[in-house]
């Protein structure tokens, strides 16, 4: 009974914590570079003094799906897409390094390049000033070169190159701001390898109707938790009924 009680009640709780999660994949199906959290659960026993007594059920954040999406010709100058694996290095609201997936990015009025919300996108030595009255173009090694309008390519001047790393997935986690950085706290390394696509947009690797059966999926779950939750006040119910006529 002890067991049922708190089996059903944790598992309860963590199926809530994976709707959650499987919400915020679904309100990001249309966020460039957007990479799905993945979700499990799994047992832990409780053990006081003597036999274990109570065994609860929690929720175990397996990562994140890491998988490439498909990129989405935008024909925008300003939009790039890394190729394969590997990551676009800003500077996140903290000040420190870390690193997305999308490629979407302007110029704030003081000619920094930037993200869409604000973020500067980082070269090797700092965030990139674009110099003002210039056409941008991006090589597929991240350089970055301005030709000044009205003015013939002869006139190309390279004023940066864009940090693009590639570390291990696995040392990598996701922040509070939607951003990924290395779980030790250090920065990666530049990868030289890594290449972009410029007029293009990864799009998110959220499936939407992946995300719809296991909304469904964990509904059910928490419908079968509650059921269990009833069958052990009913039973305890019963079980004190029945001492009462036997005291």
């Amino acid at each position: 009974m002890d067991k049922l009680i708190y089996t059903a009640m944790t598992g309860a709780s963590h199926v809530l914590q994976q709707q959650a999660a499987v919400s915020e994949n679904l309100a990001n199906t249309n966020t460039p570079g957007f990479r799905a959290t993945l979700n499990t659960f799994r047992a832990v026993p409780l053990v006081g003094e003597g036999l274990p007594t109570r065994a609860f059920v929690v929720d175990s954040t397996a990562g994140f799906d890491f998988t490439p999406a498909a990129f989405q010709p935008t024909g925008r100058s300003l939009d790039v897409a890394v190729n394969g694996t590997g990551w676009l290095a800003v500077q996140g609201p903290d000040g420190k390094e870390a690193y997305t997936r999308n490629g979407s990015f302007q110029i704030s009025s003081s000619g920094v390049l930037q993200t869409r919300n604000g973020l500067n996108v980082l070269s090797d030595s700092g965030p990139i000033t674009i110099p003002p009255g210039t056409q941008l173009t991006f090589a597929k090694d991240g350089t970055i070169s301005t030709v000044p309008e009205g003015n013939q390519a002869t006139s190309v001047v390279v004023v940066g190159r864009l940090k693009l790393v590639n570390p291990d997935v696995a040392k990598l986690e996701r922040s509070g701001d939607g951003m990924f950085r290395m779980k030790d706290g250090s920065t990666a390394p530049a990868d030289a390898k890594t290449e972009i696509a410029p007029g293009n947009l990864e799009g998110s690797n959220v499936s939407t109707v992946e995300m719809m059966v296991n909304m469904i999926s964990l509904a059910r779950k928490f419908d079968m938790q509650m059921k269990m939750l009833q069958t052990a006040d009913n039973n305890a119910k019963q079980a004190s009924s029945i001492m009462s006529i036997a005291g």
